[in-house]
């Protein structure tokens, strides 16, 4: 059993993806996620990058995240706009609403767990 895991692309298969086209409310990003880490007990490990764009979003799970690389905003419903850039760490809790906004192709960090 491997007690610690090393966050990286390498030998790691690329998934891509995009919002829900009913989701998105500008442009058209497109999702490139590197799962490094799932378990039957619903967490999740790995990177996630994603190109210019706005989608709304809506999480039934909780994600750690810290954003290595570009910049964009996350705008809770009812809430001031927050900007992310390379450094930042947020906790996105279970029923957070609002929108994502990829300013430059993003790339980051993240632990879920459902």
């Amino acid at each position: 059993m491997r007690h610690m895991l090393r966050v990286t692309r390498e030998g790691a298969e690329p998934e891509s993806d995009a919002p829900d086209p009913s989701r998105v409310l500008d442009g058209a990003p497109r999702f490139t996620t590197w799962n490094i880490e799932q378990t039957d007990k619903g967490l999740f490990a790995g990177l996630w990058r994603a190109t210019p764009g706005k989608w709304m979003i809506a999480y039934d799970e909780w994600e750690y995240f810290h954003v290595l690389e570009g910049r964009s905003v996350v705008t809770p419903d009812g809430g001031d706009p927050v900007e992310l850039g390379p450094g930042d760490s947020y906790v996105l809790r279970p029923g957070f609403k609002g929108t994502w906004e990829v300013i430059e192709t993003t790339l980051k960090e993240y632990v879920i767990l459902s």
